[in-house]
C-alpha cells in the first residue's frame, strides 16, 4: 500500500541523552507541530534530523536512535557538527532566511556553506530514495530542503513530489542576488506542486521562474520540457480544536490546579481590575519586529500617559540560533530597550513590560493566550504566523483584540484583525489605544468570524488540500492529450519505419533540431547534426526535408553541402536537392513597408526585442526582453497587427517568443501536404515543437507519425521532452534504415 513520504529538517520530535539514556519528547517547531496530526493518523512516515550531531552520539545509540524514531515512524538522518553548522547555521540561517526575509544587509554567499548545503540536500534525497517505493506521494518542506524536489526527480523520475515552503519568496529583484539562484529553483522545480502561503509568494517564484530560468508561465503553470509544474497558495491553518480544547480545559482549573504563572497573572489583574494585559510572542529572531514593537510601545506611552499603569506588555521571546552574529546583537539590543524602558516608566507597583527570555510549555502559552487580552504582533516580514491563529483560537468567550502586521502571512486572511504597519509607530500606537476603547460586542463580532474561518481551514484541511491539489496535478499530467514517446512507443514506431517501403521525415529547425539561443544567427547547426540528417537522407527509400520558419539565406547557406531539401520561412520557399530556390505560393511582400513601422516603434519600445525582415514575411523577436513585458507588449502588438492587416490576405503567427506577419496562404501544413501530392509514402512522420507547426500536424494524414517537442497543447499525436530528445529518436531513424 502506498504510504506518504515527509520531508523537514528537524523531525516531530526532540532526542536527547542524559547519563547514556534516550529522551524523547514532542518538537515545539510551527511545522512539527502542525503536521503532527496528519502524520500521526495517515499512513506515512517522517524523514528529518533527530536534533543531535552525530558526534554527540555514542557509537552504541546509534541504533538506538532510529529505532526509538521508527516508533513515532521517523526515520533519522544523522548530520556531523561540520555539516550542521555549514548547512544549518551557515547557508539555510545566513543565507536562505535573511534574504527571503528581505534582510539583504545580513546574508552572507559563502561558497563552503553552498557546498554543505548541497551535500546535506543530497543526504536527505538518499535517504528519501530509501524508503520509497513506488506509489508513494512524497511531500518536501521548507527552504532549508529547497534542492531536495530536484536530486529525487532525477533518481525517480516518475514519483510524485510536492514541495511547501513555509517562509516568505521574495520578489524577483532581490532573488537574483543570490549567486546560486538557477541551482535553487531548478532545485524546486523538481515538484510536480509547489506551495506557498499567500498569492504574493506564489507570484514573486513564477516571476523569478519566468525572468531566470525562462521557462514558460502561463497563470500559475510552468512549461518545463518533460512536465507542467502546478504552483499555488496554501494559507496553512492550525490544530484549532487543540487550542480551543485546552483553553476550555484551563477555565475548569481551581485556583489549586492552576499553574504558577497563570496565580501570577491572576493577582496582579485582580489588583488592577481596569487594567489590560498585551501579550507578545515570537522566537527572538530580527524578522519579527521585536525591537520596533518594544519601541512602538513607548512612543504610545509617551503620547498616552494616561495608560500608565492600566497596561502592561507581556513579551515572551524564546531563543533562536544563539550561535549565529545577528542573533547575538539583537538579544543585547532587546535587553538594553527593555531595561531602558521599565527604568524611564516604572512606578513602585508597576512595570510595563514583563520580558520572557525562554520557551514556556504548552500550559503556560495557553495562561498568557487566556489571560491577555491583547495579542501585538508585528513582524517585519513573516511567512504565515500561527500564533495570531493560536491566539484567536483560544478566545472561548469571543472577547479580545488581535493587532497584526500587514506583513504576516496571516494578515491576507485575517482581515477582522487590526492589520497595522510594523514601521509606523503612530499607527501601532494609535491601535493600541482602539484596541483598549474596542466594546466587547465589537471584538466578540470580529472574533466569532475569525475562528468561524480558522475552524473550517485547520492544518487537516490545509494538508488535505494540498495533497489533493498534488494529486490532482498529477492526474492532469497523465491524461496530457499526446503520447510520450518512451522506450516503448519508439520502438513501435521504428517497426513501421523498419517495414515502410517509402518514408518521409519533415523536421523543424529551431527548438527541434537545436535550443533556442538568444541571437537566432548563433543557431548554426553542429558537424554532428549535418552528418546526423545528412545519413538519414542517404537511403532512396527515405526522403528528408527541413521545413522551418527561417530565411531561404540563411536555411540555405547553413545546409549547403548537405544534400537535404529544405523548405524556408513556413513554405514560400522550396530548395530540391542540388537545385535552386523556388517560390511555392504566389505571394507579395508590398504590404511590407506599412507594416515594418509599426513594428520598429515596438522594438524600440522593449528593450531586448527586434525586428527581423525575410523576403515575403516580418518577425518580430522578443525572447531578449523581459518576459512579463514581453508578453504585454507581444499581445499588445498581435492586437496592431491584426486591425492593420484585416483584409490584405495577411495573418500573425505567435510562434516561440516570436510573433510573425505572412500571407494567410502559406504555412507549413500546405507546403507539406505538397509533398504528398502523387507519392506514394507509407510512413510519414512529423516534428516540430511552436505553434507554427500545428498547421503541418493537422493537415498531414491521420496516420501520420506527428510529434510535438515539449509538453504543450497540440493536435499531435506524441511529444517528446526536448532537443536531445529528438536527437536520440532521429539517432534510432538512422540505425533502422
Amino acid at each position: 500500500m502506498s504510504k506518504t513520504i515527509i520531508i523537514s529538517n528537524r523531525l516531530p520530535l526532540q532526542i536527547s541523552i542524559e547519563d547514556d539514556k534516550l529522551e524523547v519528547t514532542p518538537s515545539v517547531g510551527g511545522l512539527a507541530t502542525g503536521l503532527k496530526s496528519f502524520h500521526k493518523d495517515g499512513d506515512s512516515i517522517w524523514i528529518g534530523w533527530p536534533g543531535l550531531t552525530k558526534e554527540e552520539i555514542p557509537e552504541n545509540l546509534l541504533e538506538k536512535v532510529q529505532s526509538e524514531a521508527k516508533k513515532e515512524n521517523c526515520v533519522a538522518v544523522n548530520l556531523t557538527s561540520d555539516e550542521i553548522d555549514g548547512f544549518y547555521y551557515g547557508f539555510s540561517n545566513r543565507t536562505i532566511w535573511p534574504l527571503f526575509h528581505y534582510f539583504m544587509q545580513y546574508t552572507e554567499s559563502e561558497d563552503e556553506y553552498w557546498q554543505y548545503y548541497k551535500q546535506v540536500n543530497q543526504k536527505y534525497a538518499d535517504e528519501i530514495i530509501k524508503h520509497y517505493e513506488e506509489g508513494d506521494v512524497i511531500w518536501v518542506h521548507d527552504y532549508q530542503l529547497l534542492l531536495v524536489p530536484n536530486m529525487i526527480r532525477e533518481q525517480a523520475p516518475e514519483a510524485t513530489i510536492g514541495f511547501f515552503n513555509h517562509i516568505p519568496f521574495p520578489s524577483y529583484e532581490v532573488f537574483r542576488t543570490l549567486p546560486w539562484r538557477d541551482e535553487v529553483l531548478k532545485g524546486v522545480l523538481g515538484a510536480d506542486l509547489i506551495g506557498f502561503h499567500t498569492y504574493d509568494y506564489e507570484r514573486h517564484f513564477l516571476s523569478s521562474v519566468s525572468r531566470i530560468l525562462r521557462y514558460q508561465v502561463d497563470f500559475n503553470e510552468v512549461t518545463l520540457p518533460d512536465r507542467i509544474v502546478k504552483v499555488d497558495s496554501f494559507p496553512m491553518g492550525i490544530d484549532y480544536k487543540k487550542f480551543e480544547d485546552a483553553a476550555l480545559e484551563h477555565f475548569k482549573n481551581t485556583e489549586k490546579e492552576q499553574s504558577e504563572l497563570q496565580q501570577r497573572l491572576d493577582h496582579h489583574l485582580n489588583a488592577t481590575p481596569n487594567a489590560k494585559m498585551i501579550l507578545s510572542i515570537d522566537r527572538l529572531d530580527y524578522t519579527k519586529g521585536i525591537a520596533h514593537r518594544i519601541r512602538a510601545f513607548e512612543y504610545f506611552l509617551d503620547k498616552n500617559p494616561e495608560y500608565i499603569e492600566k497596561v502592561r506588555l507581556v513579551m515572551l521571546a524564546v531563543p533562536s540560533r544563539s550561535n549565529v552574529p545577528q542573533y547575538r546583537r539583537l538579544k543585547r539590543e532587546i535587553d538594553e530597550l527593555v531595561g531602558r524602558i521599565n527604568g524611564k516608566f516604572s512606578t513602585v507597583s508597576w512595570t510595563p513590560i514583563w520580558y520572557f527570555y525562554r520557551s514556556l510549555p504548552f500550559e503556560n502559552l495557553i495562561d498568557l493566550y487566556t489571560s491577555c487580552k491583547i495579542a501585538l504582533l508585528t513582524p517585519i516580514r513573516d511567512g504565515m504566523n500561527l500564533v495570531a491563529k493560536e491566539y484567536i483560537a483560544t478566545r472561548t468567550d469571543h472577547t479580545g483584540v488581535l493587532i497584526l502586521s500587514e506583513m504576516a502571512g496571516a494578515a491576507h486572511e485575517m482581515n477582522e484583525a487590526l492589520i497595522i504597519n510594523p514601521n509606523d509607530f503612530e499607527q501601532v500606537s494609535a491601535a493600541l489605544k482602539q484596541a483598549f476603547e474596542m466594546p466587547e460586542e465589537e471584538q466578540m463580532e470580529r472574533n466569532k468570524r475569525l475562528q468561524k474561518r480558522l475552524r473550517r481551514y485547520s492544518v487537516e484541511k490545509w494538508a488535505q488540500d494540498f495533497m489533493k491539489a498534488l494529486k490532482k496535478t498529477r492526474e492532469n499530467q497523465d491524461s496530457f492529450q499526446s503520447t510520450r514517446i518512451t522506450e516503448k512507443v519508439s520502438e513501435d514506431i521504428m517497426e513501421q519505419f523498419r517495414i515502410a517501403k517509402r518514408k518521409i521525415l519533415f523536421i523543424d529547425y529551431d527548438g527541434t533540431l537545436v535550443d533556442f539561443v538568444d541571437k537566432p544567427e548563433n543557431a548554426r547547426p553542429d558537424a554532428e547534426l549535418k552528418e546526423l540528417i545528412n545519413e538519414l537522407n542517404s537511403k532512396e527509400d527515405t526522403d528528408v526535408i527541413l521545413i522551418s520558419g527561417r530565411d531561404k539565406n540563411t536555411l540555405g547557406d547553413w545546409w549547403q553541402d548537405i544534400p537535404v531539401e529544405l523548405i524556408s520561412e513556413h513554405g514560400v520557399w522550396m530548395r530540391k536537392i542540388d537545385g535552386e530556390w523556388e517560390l511555392s505560393e504566389n505571394v507579395k511582400s508590398d504590404w511590407m513597408d506599412a507594416v515594418r513601422p509599426v513594428i520598429e516603434n515596438f522594438v524600440d519600445r522593449t528593450p531586448g526585442t527586434f525586428l527581423e525582415e525575410k523576403n515575403y514575411s516580418l518577425a518580430w523577436h522578443y525572447r531578449k526582453a523581459d518576459p512579463e513585458l514581453g508578453e504585454i507588449r507581444a499581445n499588445e502588438l498581435s492586437n496592431t497587427l491584426k486591425e492593420l492587416i484585416a483584409n490584405h490576405g495577411l495573418s500573425v503567427l505567435d510562434g516561440n517568443k516570436v510573433l510573425e506577419i505572412k500571407s494567410s496562404d502559406v504555412n507549413k501544413g500546405k507546403a507539406s501536404s505538397k509533398k504528398l501530392v502523387g507519392e506514394n509514402y507509407d510512413f510519414i512522420f512529423a516534428i516540430g515543437d511552436d505553434w507554427t507547426d500545428e498547421y503541418m500536424f493537422r493537415e498531414l494524414p491521420e496516420t501520420s507519425y506527428t510529434v510535438k517537442v515539449g509538453i504543450k497543447k497540440t493536435s499531435a499525436r506524441f511529444y517528446v521532452e526536448g532537443t536531445s530528445k529528438v536527437r536520440k529518436l532521429l539517432e534510432k531513424f538512422k540505425q533502422n534504415l
